[in-house]
């Protein structure tokens, strides 16, 4: 079964991926400032918001270096940390993922370069695409000093350079919890490639991965649940 559905979301991927290869945009640039490399071993996470976890998951879930990718929610409080009530848009929540990575294969900056090429519209304003309200937002949430000052030098680099035609609007935050959603919402992607919202919105965002960084790319989806 899961044989078909990997084979199933490939063939998706490649069909956009084909569809859309002559429009593809250039990746963003390289982050002038990165967060230097770990103990050797030692894995890091990252944890950022941007619309709905479906996508930024089944994006990230195919990057050389992921190790494993959560979708979940952070800014607000244990007890909120449910489906339905951060749907409500009031708990502080935002749907969210955290990525566990290996430094010496992918940088944490490299990591935030994919995130606003190809994973999310970063000047959207508590909203993603179709999808409206704050639990939607855009928002990096750093664990650490270098992490604070590698997103916020990303973000001041790509505004100085124009490289959108509006501000950037995602947000630099202290991370305080990261809280994972429930399990019919992991590897949501792979497991549901032709569901209309994942086939509309999510899938492109696999393709133009693909496209846009061939390097950084792998075929087989690193899932929660691969059993």
């Amino acid at each position: 079964m899961k044989t078909q559905l990997f084979a199933a979301v490939a063939a998706a991927v490649s069909l956009f991926a084909a569809n859309a290869a002559m429009a593809a945009a250039p990746p963003l640039p390289s982050p002038k400032v990165d967060a230097p490399a770990a103990a050797a071993g030692k894995m890091e996470t990252a944890v950022l918001s941007g619309g709905c976890f479906w996508g930024v998951q089944g994006v990230f879930q195919h990057v050389k270096g992921v190790k494993q990718v959560l979708s979940g929610y952070s800014g607000g409080p244990a007890m909120a940390a449910h489906y339905e009530m951060v749907s409500t848009g009031t708990t502080g929540h935002a749907e969210s993922v955290q990525i566990t990575f290996d430094p010496h294969q992918i940088s944490y900056g490299e990591i935030l370069r994919i995130f606003f090429t190809v994973a999310t519209d970063p000047t959207q304003v508590n909203m993603q695409f179709p999808d409206e309200g704050p639990q939607y937002r855009g928002e990096i949430f750093y664990a650490t000093p270098d992490q604070k000052r590698v997103a916020e030098a990303y973000i001041q680099q790509l505004n100085e350079a124009h490289v959108f035609r509006k501000p950037i609007a995602t947000r630099v935050d202290p991370l305080k919890g990261f809280y994972k959603a429930e399990d019919y919402h992991q590897d949501y992607l792979t497991r549901h490639p032709q569901q209309p919202y994942i086939a509309t919105y999510d899938i492109p965002k696999v393709a133009a991965l693909r496209e846009v960084f061939p390097d950084r790319y792998v075929a087989k989806p690193t899932l929660v649940f691969p059993g």
